[in-house]
Protein backbone atom coordinates (compact mmCIF):
# COMPACT_ATOMS: atom_id res chain seq x y z
CA UNK A 1 0.00 0.00 0.00
CA UNK A 2 1.21 3.48 -1.18
CA UNK A 3 -0.38 6.68 0.26
CA UNK A 4 0.78 9.97 -0.11
CA UNK A 5 1.02 12.07 3.04
CA UNK A 6 1.08 16.13 3.08
CA UNK A 7 4.50 17.65 3.22
CA UNK A 8 5.28 18.74 6.76
CA UNK A 9 7.40 22.36 6.74
CA UNK A 10 8.13 22.84 10.69
CA UNK A 11 11.81 21.99 9.86
CA UNK A 12 12.09 24.47 7.34
CA UNK A 13 13.75 28.11 8.91
CA UNK A 14 16.09 29.18 11.68
CA UNK A 15 12.79 28.24 14.66
CA UNK A 16 12.96 24.65 13.08
CA UNK A 17 17.19 24.59 13.43
CA UNK A 18 17.03 26.42 16.58
CA UNK A 19 14.49 23.25 18.42
CA UNK A 20 16.77 20.48 16.61
CA UNK A 21 19.56 22.16 18.42
CA UNK A 22 18.18 22.54 21.48
CA UNK A 23 17.25 18.60 21.88
CA UNK A 24 20.41 17.48 20.29
CA UNK A 25 22.18 19.55 23.37
CA UNK A 26 19.91 18.09 25.78
CA UNK A 27 20.70 14.14 24.39
CA UNK A 28 24.56 15.03 24.39
CA UNK A 29 25.44 13.80 27.84
CA UNK A 30 24.61 10.24 27.38
CA UNK A 31 27.12 8.59 25.68
CA UNK A 32 27.65 4.97 25.13
CA UNK A 33 27.72 1.90 22.08
CA UNK A 34 27.44 -1.57 20.46
CA UNK A 35 29.11 -2.43 17.66
CA UNK A 36 32.38 -3.85 16.41
CA UNK A 37 36.08 -4.65 18.33
CA UNK A 38 35.16 -4.00 22.34
CA UNK A 39 37.68 -1.24 23.32
CA UNK A 40 38.60 -3.96 26.21
CA UNK A 41 39.51 -6.05 23.89
CA UNK A 42 42.29 -4.41 21.68
CA UNK A 43 45.35 -4.71 23.51
CA UNK A 44 48.29 -6.59 22.62
CA UNK A 45 47.62 -8.95 25.63
CA UNK A 46 43.75 -9.50 24.18
CA UNK A 47 44.92 -9.65 20.48
CA UNK A 48 47.73 -12.10 21.19
CA UNK A 49 46.32 -14.39 23.59
CA UNK A 50 42.78 -14.14 21.27
CA UNK A 51 40.27 -13.51 23.97
CA UNK A 52 37.99 -11.09 24.29
CA UNK A 53 36.08 -11.63 27.74
CA UNK A 54 35.78 -8.42 29.45
CA UNK A 55 33.73 -8.08 32.84
CA UNK A 56 30.77 -6.79 33.21
CA UNK A 57 30.49 -3.80 35.12
CA UNK A 58 27.59 -5.34 37.42
CA UNK A 59 30.15 -7.68 39.49
CA UNK A 60 33.04 -7.15 37.60
CA UNK A 61 33.46 -10.47 36.37
CA UNK A 62 34.12 -11.99 33.06
CA UNK A 63 30.97 -11.91 31.46
CA UNK A 64 29.49 -11.43 34.27
CA UNK A 65 29.71 -15.49 35.27
CA UNK A 66 29.57 -14.71 39.04
CA UNK A 67 25.76 -13.18 38.32
CA UNK A 68 24.92 -16.03 36.18
CA UNK A 69 24.88 -13.98 33.08
CA UNK A 70 27.40 -15.72 30.84
CA UNK A 71 31.26 -17.63 30.84
CA UNK A 72 34.49 -17.23 28.39
CA UNK A 73 34.46 -19.92 26.45
CA UNK A 74 36.58 -21.52 23.57
CA UNK A 75 34.49 -20.26 19.71
CA UNK A 76 33.28 -23.30 18.04
CA UNK A 77 33.25 -22.54 14.21
CA UNK A 78 31.13 -24.45 11.55
CA UNK A 79 33.23 -26.78 9.34
CA UNK A 80 30.73 -26.70 6.28
CA UNK A 81 31.69 -26.85 3.09
CA UNK A 82 32.08 -23.42 1.12
CA UNK A 83 31.11 -22.33 -2.36
CA UNK A 84 33.78 -21.97 -5.55
CA UNK A 85 33.69 -18.23 -5.21
CA UNK A 86 36.52 -17.76 -3.28
CA UNK A 87 39.93 -19.71 -3.94
CA UNK A 88 41.91 -18.87 -1.45
CA UNK A 89 42.51 -19.98 2.51
CA UNK A 90 44.24 -17.89 4.87
CA UNK A 91 44.36 -14.40 3.28
CA UNK A 92 41.73 -12.56 4.48
CA UNK A 93 41.39 -11.78 8.18
CA UNK A 94 37.22 -12.15 7.79
CA UNK A 95 37.64 -16.21 7.33
CA UNK A 96 36.39 -17.80 10.02
CA UNK A 97 35.19 -15.50 11.94
CA UNK A 98 36.46 -14.07 14.05
CA UNK A 99 39.66 -16.63 14.85
CA UNK A 100 41.88 -14.44 13.20
CA UNK A 101 41.04 -12.18 16.25
CA UNK A 102 39.95 -14.14 18.90
CA UNK A 103 39.08 -18.12 19.71
CA UNK A 104 37.50 -16.97 22.73
CA UNK A 105 34.63 -14.80 23.61
CA UNK A 106 31.61 -14.74 26.44
CA UNK A 107 28.78 -16.55 25.77
CA UNK A 108 26.03 -15.61 27.50
CA UNK A 109 23.37 -17.65 29.40
CA UNK A 110 19.67 -17.29 28.69
CA UNK A 111 18.62 -13.76 27.60
CA UNK A 112 21.30 -11.82 28.28
CA UNK A 113 23.89 -10.80 25.47
CA UNK A 114 26.43 -8.09 24.40
CA UNK A 115 30.83 -8.49 24.47
CA UNK A 116 30.10 -8.63 28.19
CA UNK A 117 26.98 -10.27 28.69
CA UNK A 118 25.46 -6.92 30.04
CA UNK A 119 22.40 -6.56 27.34
CA UNK A 120 19.25 -8.54 26.57
CA UNK A 121 18.51 -9.75 23.94
CA UNK A 122 16.39 -8.66 21.36
CA UNK A 123 12.63 -8.34 22.13
CA UNK A 124 13.80 -8.76 25.85
CA UNK A 125 13.79 -5.71 28.99
CA UNK A 126 14.70 -5.31 32.28
CA UNK A 127 17.52 -5.88 34.97
CA UNK A 128 17.31 -9.77 34.05
CA UNK A 129 16.12 -9.55 30.63
CA UNK A 130 12.74 -11.47 31.77
CA UNK A 131 10.24 -8.95 30.62
CA UNK A 132 9.54 -9.05 27.08
CA UNK A 133 8.20 -6.49 24.35
CA UNK A 134 7.44 -5.42 21.09
CA UNK A 135 8.54 -2.10 19.61
CA UNK A 136 7.31 -0.63 16.33
CA UNK A 137 8.75 0.88 13.40
CA UNK A 138 6.58 3.37 11.47
CA UNK A 139 6.31 5.16 8.08
CA UNK A 140 8.38 8.30 7.89
CA UNK A 141 5.54 9.82 6.89
CA UNK A 142 3.89 8.59 9.52
CA UNK A 143 5.65 10.65 12.23
CA UNK A 144 3.85 13.79 13.97
CA UNK A 145 6.73 16.76 13.46
CA UNK A 146 7.73 16.22 17.08
CA UNK A 147 8.88 12.69 16.61
CA UNK A 148 10.26 13.29 12.75
CA UNK A 149 12.38 15.78 14.68
CA UNK A 150 13.33 13.98 17.43
CA UNK A 151 14.90 11.11 14.84
CA UNK A 152 17.04 13.55 12.76
CA UNK A 153 18.12 15.54 16.37
CA UNK A 154 19.01 11.33 17.16
CA UNK A 155 20.97 11.16 13.61
CA UNK A 156 22.85 13.80 14.53
CA UNK A 157 23.33 13.29 17.85
CA UNK A 158 24.97 9.98 16.48
CA UNK A 159 27.33 11.72 14.24
CA UNK A 160 29.11 13.85 17.35
CA UNK A 161 28.90 11.21 19.81
CA UNK A 162 32.83 9.50 19.62
CA UNK A 163 31.65 5.49 20.61
CA UNK A 164 33.07 4.53 24.27
CA UNK A 165 32.81 0.83 24.00
CA UNK A 166 34.07 0.06 20.74
CA UNK A 167 37.01 1.36 18.39
CA UNK A 168 37.87 0.43 14.46
CA UNK A 169 41.26 -1.59 13.10
CA UNK A 170 43.30 0.75 11.02
CA UNK A 171 45.64 -2.36 9.96
CA UNK A 172 45.36 -5.97 9.32
CA UNK A 173 46.25 -8.48 11.57
CA UNK A 174 49.26 -9.41 9.87
CA UNK A 175 50.05 -5.49 9.64
CA UNK A 176 49.36 -5.43 13.18
CA UNK A 177 52.21 -7.88 13.55
CA UNK A 178 49.84 -10.79 14.56
CA UNK A 179 48.42 -8.43 17.36
CA UNK A 180 51.80 -7.25 19.18
CA UNK A 181 51.32 -3.87 17.62
CA UNK A 182 47.35 -2.98 18.18
CA UNK A 183 46.35 -0.62 14.96
CA UNK A 184 42.91 1.22 16.57
CA UNK A 185 41.31 4.37 16.03
CA UNK A 186 38.38 6.13 17.64
CA UNK A 187 35.11 6.86 15.75
CA UNK A 188 31.75 8.61 16.22
CA UNK A 189 29.08 6.10 16.74
CA UNK A 190 27.14 6.84 12.84
CA UNK A 191 30.66 6.11 11.32
CA UNK A 192 31.44 2.95 13.40
CA UNK A 193 27.95 1.45 11.55
CA UNK A 194 29.14 3.25 8.25
CA UNK A 195 32.70 1.75 8.72
CA UNK A 196 31.33 -2.12 9.57
CA UNK A 197 29.09 -1.69 6.41
CA UNK A 198 32.65 -0.58 4.34
CA UNK A 199 33.92 -3.65 6.24
CA UNK A 200 32.23 -6.22 5.40
CA UNK A 201 32.21 -5.60 1.95
CA UNK A 202 35.82 -4.43 1.21
CA UNK A 203 37.93 -6.48 -1.51
CA UNK A 204 40.82 -8.92 -0.17
CA UNK A 205 43.88 -7.40 -0.33
CA UNK A 206 46.57 -10.82 -1.50
CA UNK A 207 49.54 -8.31 -0.92
CA UNK A 208 51.76 -6.08 -3.30
CA UNK A 209 49.03 -4.86 -5.65
CA UNK A 210 46.86 -7.79 -5.89
CA UNK A 211 43.35 -7.80 -4.61
CA UNK A 212 40.45 -10.05 -4.89
CA UNK A 213 36.90 -8.43 -5.62
CA UNK A 214 34.44 -11.22 -5.99
CA UNK A 215 33.99 -11.51 -1.59
CA UNK A 216 31.25 -10.17 0.12
CA UNK A 217 30.02 -11.29 3.72
CA UNK A 218 26.71 -9.40 3.47
CA UNK A 219 25.77 -9.13 0.44
CA UNK A 220 24.80 -11.11 -2.59
CA UNK A 221 24.48 -14.56 -1.27
CA UNK A 222 22.01 -15.70 1.30
CA UNK A 223 23.20 -13.72 4.27
CA UNK A 224 22.28 -10.01 2.54
CA UNK A 225 18.48 -10.23 4.48
CA UNK A 226 19.87 -11.51 7.69
CA UNK A 227 22.87 -9.28 8.12
CA UNK A 228 21.07 -6.41 7.50
CA UNK A 229 18.36 -7.42 10.02
CA UNK A 230 21.17 -7.47 12.38
CA UNK A 231 22.52 -4.71 11.10
CA UNK A 232 19.40 -2.24 11.99
CA UNK A 233 18.57 -4.08 15.37
CA UNK A 234 22.43 -2.89 16.79
CA UNK A 235 21.85 0.56 15.19
CA UNK A 236 18.20 0.63 16.80
CA UNK A 237 19.73 -1.10 19.62
CA UNK A 238 22.71 1.81 20.22
CA UNK A 239 20.20 4.79 19.69
CA UNK A 240 18.15 3.56 22.44
CA UNK A 241 21.03 3.26 25.11
CA UNK A 242 22.87 6.56 23.93
CA UNK A 243 19.30 8.43 23.94
CA UNK A 244 17.66 6.56 26.77
CA UNK A 245 14.97 6.18 24.59
CA UNK A 246 14.06 2.76 25.70
CA UNK A 247 11.05 2.78 22.63
CA UNK A 248 12.84 4.16 20.02
CA UNK A 249 12.68 2.43 16.21
CA UNK A 250 13.97 3.17 13.00
CA UNK A 251 11.10 4.99 10.92
CA UNK A 252 11.29 3.51 7.11
CA UNK A 253 10.37 4.86 3.72
CA UNK A 254 8.24 2.62 1.86
CA UNK A 255 9.17 3.47 -1.77
CA UNK A 256 6.86 1.57 -3.98
CA UNK A 257 5.73 3.48 -6.48
CA UNK A 258 7.28 6.26 -5.61
CA UNK A 259 7.96 8.78 -9.16
CA UNK A 260 10.41 10.74 -7.17
CA UNK A 261 12.84 10.62 -3.95
CA UNK A 262 9.75 12.30 -1.53
CA UNK A 263 12.17 12.29 1.52
CA UNK A 264 14.29 13.99 -0.17
CA UNK A 265 13.02 17.34 0.98
CA UNK A 266 14.87 20.10 3.73
CA UNK A 267 11.72 18.59 6.28
CA UNK A 268 13.13 15.01 6.43
CA UNK A 269 16.37 13.88 4.88
CA UNK A 270 17.78 16.59 2.65
CA UNK A 271 16.79 18.57 -0.66
CA UNK A 272 19.09 19.63 -3.45
CA UNK A 273 21.75 22.30 -3.51
CA UNK A 274 20.37 24.83 -6.10
CA UNK A 275 24.30 25.59 -6.81
CA UNK A 276 25.31 22.21 -6.97
CA UNK A 277 22.72 19.38 -7.97
CA UNK A 278 25.29 16.85 -6.27
CA UNK A 279 25.01 18.19 -2.79
CA UNK A 280 22.31 18.91 -0.05
CA UNK A 281 20.85 22.13 0.65
CA UNK A 282 22.57 23.96 2.77
CA UNK A 283 18.96 24.73 4.73
CA UNK A 284 19.38 20.81 5.81
CA UNK A 285 21.64 19.79 8.72
CA UNK A 286 23.11 16.75 6.28
CA UNK A 287 25.01 19.01 4.03
CA UNK A 288 27.34 19.51 6.70
CA UNK A 289 28.02 15.58 6.97
CA UNK A 290 31.48 14.28 6.20
CA UNK A 291 31.73 10.99 4.70
CA UNK A 292 34.33 8.14 5.47
CA UNK A 293 35.23 4.93 3.44
CA UNK A 294 34.26 5.81 0.16
CA UNK A 295 37.56 5.56 -1.61
CA UNK A 296 38.04 2.08 -2.26
CA UNK A 297 40.52 2.29 -4.51
CA UNK A 298 43.28 4.27 -3.00
CA UNK A 299 42.86 1.72 0.23
CA UNK A 300 43.36 -1.59 -2.07
CA UNK A 301 46.15 0.60 -3.55
CA UNK A 302 47.99 1.12 -0.57
CA UNK A 303 46.80 -2.41 0.68
CA UNK A 304 45.23 -0.51 3.41
CA UNK A 305 41.82 -0.22 5.72
CA UNK A 306 39.56 2.71 5.89
CA UNK A 307 40.75 4.33 8.84
CA UNK A 308 37.46 6.83 9.54
CA UNK A 309 38.90 9.66 8.35
CA UNK A 310 36.71 12.57 6.87
CA UNK A 311 36.69 11.70 3.05
CA UNK A 312 33.95 15.34 2.07
CA UNK A 313 30.42 15.73 1.82
CA UNK A 314 27.54 13.88 1.19
CA UNK A 315 26.80 13.32 -2.51
CA UNK A 316 23.34 12.48 -3.99
CA UNK A 317 21.53 13.28 -6.55
CA UNK A 318 18.72 11.47 -7.35
CA UNK A 319 16.97 10.90 -10.57
CA UNK A 320 20.05 11.64 -12.78
CA UNK A 321 20.73 8.27 -12.78
CA UNK A 322 21.82 5.59 -15.65
CA UNK A 323 18.43 4.84 -16.32
CA UNK A 324 19.34 2.12 -18.67
CA UNK A 325 20.36 -0.16 -15.51
CA UNK A 326 17.39 1.14 -13.70
CA UNK A 327 14.60 2.51 -15.26
CA UNK A 328 12.32 3.34 -12.66
CA UNK A 329 11.99 2.86 -8.78
CA UNK A 330 9.83 -0.65 -7.96
CA UNK A 331 6.45 -0.84 -8.03
CA UNK A 332 3.68 -2.47 -5.63
CA UNK A 333 3.46 -5.19 -8.28
CA UNK A 334 7.16 -5.36 -8.39
CA UNK A 335 6.85 -6.42 -4.70
CA UNK A 336 4.35 -8.84 -4.87
CA UNK A 337 6.04 -10.89 -7.92
CA UNK A 338 9.15 -11.33 -5.79
CA UNK A 339 7.12 -12.14 -2.75
CA UNK A 340 5.04 -15.03 -4.47
CA UNK A 341 8.79 -16.85 -5.03
CA UNK A 342 8.45 -19.56 -3.08
CA UNK A 343 12.66 -20.34 -2.89
CA UNK A 344 14.61 -18.32 -0.33
CA UNK A 345 18.15 -19.50 -2.28
CA UNK A 346 18.62 -21.27 -5.48
CA UNK A 347 21.39 -22.50 -7.62
CA UNK A 348 24.93 -21.11 -6.94
CA UNK A 349 23.33 -18.87 -4.26
CA UNK A 350 25.06 -16.07 -5.55
CA UNK A 351 24.59 -12.72 -7.79
CA UNK A 352 23.17 -15.38 -10.41
CA UNK A 353 20.99 -17.37 -9.04
CA UNK A 354 17.32 -17.69 -10.46
CA UNK A 355 14.20 -17.90 -8.78
CA UNK A 356 15.71 -16.88 -5.59
CA UNK A 357 13.79 -14.40 -3.34
CA UNK A 358 17.22 -13.50 -1.77
CA UNK A 359 18.54 -12.57 -5.11
CA UNK A 360 15.46 -11.29 -6.65
CA UNK A 361 14.86 -8.94 -3.91
CA UNK A 362 18.15 -7.71 -3.24
CA UNK A 363 18.00 -6.70 -7.18
CA UNK A 364 20.18 -8.68 -9.38
CA UNK A 365 17.23 -10.85 -10.92
CA UNK A 366 14.16 -9.18 -12.50
CA UNK A 367 10.96 -9.24 -10.18
CA UNK A 368 9.10 -9.94 -13.03
CA UNK A 369 10.89 -13.47 -14.16
CA UNK A 370 12.79 -14.61 -11.47
CA UNK A 371 16.35 -14.54 -13.82
CA UNK A 372 18.95 -13.12 -12.80
CA UNK A 373 20.18 -10.18 -15.19
CA UNK A 374 23.32 -8.18 -15.42
CA UNK A 375 22.32 -5.95 -17.06
CA UNK A 376 19.75 -4.43 -15.05
CA UNK A 377 19.55 -3.06 -11.00
CA UNK A 378 16.15 -3.82 -9.68
CA UNK A 379 14.33 -3.82 -6.05
CA UNK A 380 16.86 -2.87 -3.61
CA UNK A 381 19.63 -2.26 -6.08
CA UNK A 382 17.26 0.42 -7.60
CA UNK A 383 17.32 2.33 -4.87
CA UNK A 384 20.97 2.96 -4.50
CA UNK A 385 21.80 3.56 -8.18
CA UNK A 386 18.21 6.03 -7.96
CA UNK A 387 20.34 8.29 -5.51
CA UNK A 388 23.19 8.84 -7.41
CA UNK A 389 25.57 9.56 -4.89
CA UNK A 390 27.58 8.15 -2.20
CA UNK A 391 24.48 5.71 -1.64
CA UNK A 392 25.52 4.58 -4.53
CA UNK A 393 28.95 2.83 -3.89
CA UNK A 394 28.27 -0.34 -2.15
CA UNK A 395 31.36 0.05 0.64
CA UNK A 396 30.38 3.74 1.72
CA UNK A 397 26.54 3.44 1.17
CA UNK A 398 25.92 3.52 4.65
CA UNK A 399 27.04 7.64 5.33
CA UNK A 400 24.07 8.24 3.36
CA UNK A 401 21.27 8.40 6.33
CA UNK A 402 18.70 7.30 3.56
CA UNK A 403 20.10 3.87 3.72
CA UNK A 404 18.36 3.49 7.12
CA UNK A 405 15.33 4.10 5.85
CA UNK A 406 15.39 2.55 2.58
CA UNK A 407 16.82 -1.29 4.08
CA UNK A 408 13.78 -1.23 7.17
CA UNK A 409 11.65 -1.16 4.36
CA UNK A 410 13.81 -4.13 2.27
CA UNK A 411 13.14 -6.02 6.05
CA UNK A 412 9.86 -5.40 6.11
CA UNK A 413 9.33 -7.27 2.27
CA UNK A 414 12.07 -9.89 3.79
CA UNK A 415 9.12 -10.38 6.86
CA UNK A 416 5.94 -10.54 4.69
CA UNK A 417 8.32 -13.21 3.10
CA UNK A 418 8.88 -15.22 5.92
CA UNK A 419 4.95 -15.02 7.54
CA UNK A 420 3.44 -15.90 3.94
CA UNK A 421 5.81 -18.91 3.29
CA UNK A 422 6.83 -20.06 7.18
CA UNK A 423 10.06 -21.57 6.12
CA UNK A 424 12.14 -23.63 8.44
CA UNK A 425 15.65 -22.32 9.67
CA UNK A 426 16.40 -25.54 7.90
CA UNK A 427 15.30 -23.40 4.67
CA UNK A 428 18.48 -21.10 5.28
CA UNK A 429 21.68 -23.12 3.30
CA UNK A 430 23.53 -25.19 5.55
CA UNK A 431 26.49 -25.21 3.61
CA UNK A 432 28.02 -24.76 0.08
CA UNK A 433 27.20 -20.80 0.32
CA UNK A 434 29.87 -18.16 -0.51
CA UNK A 435 32.35 -17.47 2.29
CA UNK A 436 30.58 -16.43 5.15
CA UNK A 437 26.79 -17.09 4.30
CA UNK A 438 26.01 -20.55 5.47
CA UNK A 439 23.43 -21.11 8.22
CA UNK A 440 25.91 -21.17 11.31
CA UNK A 441 28.88 -18.64 9.69
CA UNK A 442 29.15 -15.94 12.19
CA UNK A 443 28.44 -12.45 10.16
CA UNK A 444 31.70 -10.34 9.82
CA UNK A 445 32.59 -8.31 11.70
CA UNK A 446 30.18 -8.45 14.84
CA UNK A 447 31.36 -8.57 18.68
CA UNK A 448 29.62 -10.18 20.01
CA UNK A 449 28.73 -13.01 17.39
CA UNK A 450 25.40 -14.16 16.08
CA UNK A 451 25.18 -16.81 13.01
CA UNK A 452 23.29 -16.23 10.02
CA UNK A 453 20.70 -18.57 10.91
CA UNK A 454 19.95 -16.64 13.99
CA UNK A 455 18.01 -14.02 11.67
CA UNK A 456 16.30 -16.21 9.69
CA UNK A 457 12.71 -15.77 12.29
CA UNK A 458 10.44 -13.68 12.23
CA UNK A 459 11.00 -10.10 13.50
CA UNK A 460 8.32 -10.83 15.96
CA UNK A 461 10.48 -12.85 17.52
CA UNK A 462 13.21 -10.28 17.60
CA UNK A 463 11.06 -7.67 19.26
CA UNK A 464 9.88 -6.03 16.38
CA UNK A 465 6.97 -5.22 13.85
CA UNK A 466 5.87 -2.65 11.05
CA UNK A 467 3.22 -0.38 11.35
CA UNK A 468 1.42 -1.29 7.47
CA UNK A 469 1.92 -4.99 8.40
CA UNK A 470 0.11 -4.57 12.02
CA UNK A 471 -2.34 -2.89 9.96
CA UNK A 472 -2.94 -5.87 7.42
CA UNK A 473 -2.55 -8.46 9.87
CA UNK A 474 -2.81 -12.35 8.43
CA UNK A 475 -5.88 -14.15 9.60
CA UNK A 476 -6.25 -17.94 9.01
CA UNK A 477 -6.71 -17.23 5.51
CA UNK A 478 -4.02 -15.56 4.41
CA UNK A 479 -1.60 -17.93 7.04
CA UNK A 480 -2.71 -21.04 5.68
CA UNK A 481 -4.76 -20.98 2.73
CA UNK A 482 -3.80 -18.34 0.70
CA UNK A 483 -0.59 -19.99 -0.29
CA UNK A 484 -2.30 -23.39 -1.17
CA UNK A 485 -4.63 -21.62 -3.46
CA UNK A 486 -1.33 -19.54 -4.80
CA UNK A 487 0.49 -23.10 -5.85
CA UNK A 488 -2.87 -24.36 -6.95
CA UNK A 489 -3.28 -21.02 -9.51
CA UNK A 490 -0.05 -21.52 -11.03
CA UNK A 491 -0.94 -25.32 -11.65
CA UNK A 492 -4.73 -24.87 -12.95
CA UNK A 493 -4.38 -25.42 -16.69
CA UNK A 494 -2.61 -28.82 -16.32
CA UNK A 495 -5.75 -29.87 -13.51
CA UNK A 496 -8.47 -28.46 -15.92
CA UNK A 497 -6.85 -30.53 -19.30
CA UNK A 498 -6.59 -33.48 -16.72
CA UNK A 499 -9.82 -33.36 -15.88
CA UNK A 500 -11.02 -33.19 -19.46
CA UNK A 501 -9.09 -36.07 -20.56
CA UNK A 502 -10.66 -37.94 -17.70
CA UNK A 503 -14.23 -36.85 -18.77
CA UNK A 504 -13.51 -38.33 -22.06
CA UNK A 505 -11.87 -41.86 -21.63
CA UNK A 506 -15.16 -42.56 -18.85
CA UNK A 507 -17.16 -41.86 -21.37
CA UNK A 508 -15.76 -43.74 -23.84
CA UNK A 509 -15.38 -46.39 -21.45
CA UNK A 510 -18.65 -46.23 -20.35
CA UNK A 511 -19.91 -46.68 -23.50
CA UNK A 512 -18.10 -49.36 -24.66
CA UNK A 513 -18.89 -51.41 -21.21
CA UNK A 514 -22.35 -50.58 -22.11
CA UNK A 515 -22.10 -51.86 -25.71
CA UNK A 516 -20.48 -55.28 -24.47
CA UNK A 517 -23.40 -55.91 -22.26
CA UNK A 518 -25.84 -55.47 -24.24
CA UNK A 519 -24.34 -58.00 -26.75
CA UNK A 520 -23.62 -60.29 -23.78
CA UNK A 521 -27.37 -60.41 -23.29
CA UNK A 522 -28.58 -60.69 -26.46
CA UNK A 523 -26.21 -64.02 -26.64
CA UNK A 524 -27.86 -65.33 -23.37
CA UNK A 525 -31.43 -64.76 -25.19
CA UNK A 526 -30.81 -67.52 -27.82
CA UNK A 527 -31.39 -71.04 -27.58
CA UNK A 528 -28.33 -73.24 -26.27
CA UNK A 529 -28.02 -75.12 -30.10
CA UNK A 530 -27.75 -71.76 -31.60
CA UNK A 531 -25.13 -69.92 -29.76
CA UNK A 532 -22.32 -69.67 -31.72
CA UNK A 533 -19.32 -71.51 -30.28
CA UNK A 534 -16.44 -68.85 -31.73
CA UNK A 535 -17.01 -64.74 -30.50
CA UNK A 536 -17.83 -62.95 -33.41
CA UNK A 537 -14.99 -60.86 -34.94
CA UNK A 538 -16.37 -57.20 -34.03
CA UNK A 539 -17.51 -58.66 -30.29
CA UNK A 540 -13.69 -60.04 -30.15
CA UNK A 541 -12.18 -56.32 -31.14
CA UNK A 542 -14.43 -54.62 -28.79
CA UNK A 543 -13.03 -56.76 -26.02
CA UNK A 544 -9.35 -56.11 -27.15
CA UNK A 545 -9.81 -52.63 -27.69
CA UNK A 546 -11.68 -51.89 -24.25
CA UNK A 547 -8.55 -54.16 -22.52
CA UNK A 548 -6.16 -51.76 -24.14
CA UNK A 549 -7.96 -49.16 -22.46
Amino acid sequence: MWLNYPAQTDLVGPRGRMLLAVLYCLLWSFQTSTGHFPRACVSSKNLMEKECCPPWGGDGSPCGQLSGRGSCQNIILSNAPLGPQFPFTGVDDRESWPSVFYNRTCQCFGNFMGFNCGNCKFGFWGPRCTEKRLLVRRNIFDLSIPEKNKFLAYLNLAKRTTSPDYVIPTGTYGQMNNGSTPMFNDINIYDLFVWMHYYVSRDTLLGGSEIWRDIDFAHEAPGFLPWHRLFLLLWEQEIQTLTRDENFTIPYWDWRDAENCDICTDEYMGGRNPANPNLLSPASFFSSWQIICSQLEEYNSRQALCNGTSEGPLLRNPGNHDKARTQRLPSSADVELCLSLTQYESGSMDRTANFSFRNTLEGFASPLTGIADASQSSMHNALHIYMNGTMSQVQGSANDPIFLLHHAFVDSIFEQWLRRHRPLQEVYPEANAPIGHNRESYMVPFIPLYRNGDFFISSRDLGYDYSYLQDSEPDFFQDYIKPYLEQASRIWPWLIGAALVGSVLTAVLGGITSLFCRRRKRRKQLPEEEQPLLMEKEDYQSLLYQSHL
